[in-house]
């Protein structure tokens, strides 16, 4: 047989942990055990009524074939009329790019905007596949320690202490997987200000904008109208598997984009644009917003009962439906521990080894995307592993 070499930077991009955490789970629940899943960072709920009807719709229409690169002309229309409606940015919809998923968007400004060499900044815990999509075009990410004193956020002072020759971009994220915390105008203005004077781009992934408790989450273009955004039609809108997002880029990068777009993937999948139609309509909005509600409810259940477990989590997460909590008092790490749970209590949660290395292994991540009920099962589960854990 003859032995395969593959390229280098195969061995630099590291699994996503979290689905081998997901492959047990689902593999116990075929042999007939109940998991509770707070592992992946997908909503239980399903996509909207009313996304499903524009899109059979769409389908009986016969809206199969390629779009433009760019997306549709009306979808891009929709996404910068929701801008001024919910942000007031006046925003110029030739500046928006439909792609497939979130992923998509970050794939055309990496390979944009990173060179082989180049460095892009972000936060150590991060979302994992950014900093290997930055691998994947030959550059690097730059993962800056943060903790709880920065609610795991880079700041103007972090930028400036670790930016050198050949950085080229600051990556953020707000509200932040994993850690769920929401960066202020203020503090969006910091970092643009900062990043400007270095001679840098900064992109923002806004994922998660609308699903904040207590604030709303403000985007980066309201005061940095040239910065990246990165959005996407999973978190809020529920559409995990129909592959939809966006990128808004500056004026000037469009052609250039597009020019990737057309080679990479030609479009996104035209379906899923036109269901995307009736994500801004008012009855998808309520329904959203009576999501978004639900999970305010699941944090405030779960973050003070893990807190009198044991779990430190030092800061309240604003956004997303995530907590990071720290496991260090419990000994061991936190592989071990996911494990743990997983085999004795069939419950899964996600192990802080995906979101970086600074103190990885004494960080969990749990997704609280079951009700409330579920969750003090999950609470109860947790509490019996925890006593078995300590007999270990």
């Amino acid at each position: 047989m003859v032995e395969r070499r593959w390229a280098r930077r195969i061995g630099e991009i590291e699994p996503f942990h979290v689905m081998a955490v997901l492959d047990r789970a689902k593999a116990l629940q075929a042999a007939g055990h109940d998991v509770i899943h707070m592992e992946i960072g997908e909503p239980d709920f399903g996509t909207p009524e009313p996304i499903m009807r524009a899109a059979q719709a769409a389908l009986n229409a016969g809206h199969t074939s390629y779009t433009p690169a760019l997306g549709l002309p009306e979808l891009r229309e929709a996404i910068a009329g929701f801008y001024q409606r919910r942000y007031g940015v006046d925003l110029d919809p030739q500046r928006v790019i439909i792609t497939p998923g979130g992923s998509g968007a970050l794939l055309l400004v990496s390979a944009l905007l990173v060179d082989a060499g180049s460095k892009v900044l972000m936060a150590d815990p991060a979302y994992p596949c950014n900093r290997h999509f930055m691998r994947l075009v030959e550059g690097a990410a730059k993962l800056i320690p943060t903790g709880p004193e920065s609610a795991y956020q880079l700041t103007p002072e972090l930028i400036e202490q670790h930016w050198d020759a050949d950085s080229v971009a600051v990556l953020s994220a707000s509200p932040a997987n994993p850690s769920g915390s929401v960066l202020s105008r203020a503090q969006l203005q910091g970092l643009a200000q900062v990043t400007a004077g270095l001679g840098g781009e900064l992109i923002v992934d806004e994922i998660y904008h609308g699903l904040t408790y207590g604030c709303d989450a403000a985007s980066v273009l309201e005061v940095a109208p040239d910065a990246w955004v990165l959005n996407s039609f999973s978190k809020y809108f529920g559409m995990t598997g129909w592959r939809l997002g966006w990128l808004i880029a500056p004026p000037d990068a469009v052609p250039e984009l597009e020019k990737l777009a057309q080679n990479y993937y030609i479009c996104a999948p035209h379906l899923a644009q036109q269901a995307a139609l009736a994500a801004f309509s008012e009855d998808t909005l309520a329904i959203c917003e009576q999501r978004r509600e639900a999970f305010h409810r699941r944090r405030d259940f779960l973050l003070p009962a893990l807190r009198e477990l044991g779990f430190v989590i030092p800061h309240t997460p604003e956004g997303a439906f995530y907590l990071y909590a720290d496991v260090s008092g419990f000994g061991g790490d936190s592989q071990r521990l996911c494990q743990h749970l997983i085999e004795t209590e069939h419950l899964a949660i996600t192990p802080g080894l995906d979101f970086g290395h600074h103190r990885a292994a004494e960080h969990v991540r749990l997704a609280y995307t079951a009700d409330v009920p579920r969750l003090e099962q999950a609470v109860e589960r947790l509490q019996r592993g925890l006593r078995s854990w300590h007999r270990c």
